[in-house]
């Protein structure tokens, strides 16, 4: 059992080390590593997330996971055709994604947008 801010702790320090390590390095690091062909590399990232995250895979056209050739190719998976048929109405708002919206409401100046617990002015996701 974790302690009660194990997990807070650990993602303070998953934010911090953003900060420290040089970005550069970190981006090709994780473009490789989502790009590897060897199974017990794009496997563990595939199965970690279809554990965490749950991903309808009956919607794919490839539905099992393990079958894709790197962790990029199964994230950025094809679904079948009409799968998620698109609103044929013009004023209807669609995003055919895997996600949640967890903000919605009236922006002005001051409003503060709350994306992955952090907090973003309108301004500085624009810039």
């Amino acid at each position: 059992m974790n302690a009660p801010d194990a997990d807070g702790g650990r993602a303070r320090l998953f934010v911090a080390l953003q900060y420290l390590l040089p970005q550069h390095v970190l981006s090709r690091l994780a473009h490789r590593i989502t790009r590897s062909r060897v199974p017990l590399v794009k496997n563990a990232l595939i199965r970690g997330f279809v554990d965490h995250f749950h991903p309808d895979m009956s919607e794919a056209e490839q539905p099992d996971p393990l079958a894709y050739e790197t962790f990029n190719a199964f994230f950025t998976r094809a679904l079948r055709a009409q799968a998620r048929p698109c609103d044929a109405d013009p004023a209807a708002l669609v995003s055919p994604v895997d996600g949640t919206v967890s903000q919605i409401g009236r922006l002005d100046g001051s409003w503060l947008v709350q994306a992955k617990g952090h907090a973003y002015t309108l301004e500085s996701l624009l810039a």
